[in-house]
């Protein structure tokens, strides 16, 4: 799916998911080329957490963002990942801001489903909305969130196009990030609730770049 075309095709035009501006913004680069990740303890909440913050100031900005399709290595540092072949490849536009940001609903939506994943290095708590544009459904999926996000969520309920409807996570409830937003595009949920793979293995990238488009049209 060309989310851009869906858009421009239905004359429909979305609201900002965090409102920042994106071309002042840092781009951030957290892929296996760069070497100085290696040298942090990607499991100290204030050396990671610093080291975000040092590269976002480093460019004069207040946010940072990046990621989509990014092979990553930072992962190893969760048993989450861990299988004969690990998941490396990123399938969503990370954020990167203080805890509290507020987030936005793109479109109009209702809640798909939503989950506290609370397992080291997983979302923490994450919503799942499902869009209709014409007879085209896809899905916007939104982790790392406050656990004040959950309150009051249940299956169905309306979102109305430009509602804020969550905020950004601390160290301590997102499960162990940096506060940042993982935004993702869903096509297909393929049976799944309150969860989706945010990162996959380089074998299967083909089948999850065309389920999970770039979602940039949306930021």
């Amino acid at each position: 799916m060309d989310l851009l075309r869906l858009l421009n095709q239905a004359k429909v035009e979305p609201v900002q998911v965090v409102q920042f501006d994106i071309e002042k913004a840092a781009q951030l680069d957290l892929s296996k080329r760069n070497e100085a990740l290696s040298a942090i303890d990607l499991n100290d909440a204030a050396a990671f957490s610093g080291y975000i913050n040092e590269l976002i100031a480093q460019q004069g900005a207040t946010f940072g963002w990046g990621g989509y399709r990014e092979e990553r290595g930072l992962y190893s540092r969760s048993d989450l990942f861990e299988e004969e072949e690990p998941r490396t490849i990123h399938l969503g536009i990370d954020i990167w801001a203080e805890a509290g940001t507020p987030v936005y609903a793109p479109l109009g939506a209702t809640v798909h489903s939503f989950a506290n994943r609370d397992v080291h290095g997983d979302y923490g708590p994450v919503i799942i909305l499902r869009h209709e544009i014409g007879s085209t459904v896809f899905h916007t999926l939104y982790g790392h969130l406050s656990s004040e996000s959950l309150t009051d969520l249940e299956v169905g309920k309306t979102i109305k196009k430009g509602r804020q409807f969550a905020t950004f996570g601390k160290y301590s409830e997102n499960f162990h990030w940096p506060p940042h937003l993982h935004f993702q595009v869903i096509v297909d949920m393929q049976g799944i609730e309150g969860d989706y793979p945010g990162v996959c293995k380089k074998s299967e990238s083909d089948f999850y770049f065309e389920n999970c488009p770039d979602p940039r049209a949306l930021l």
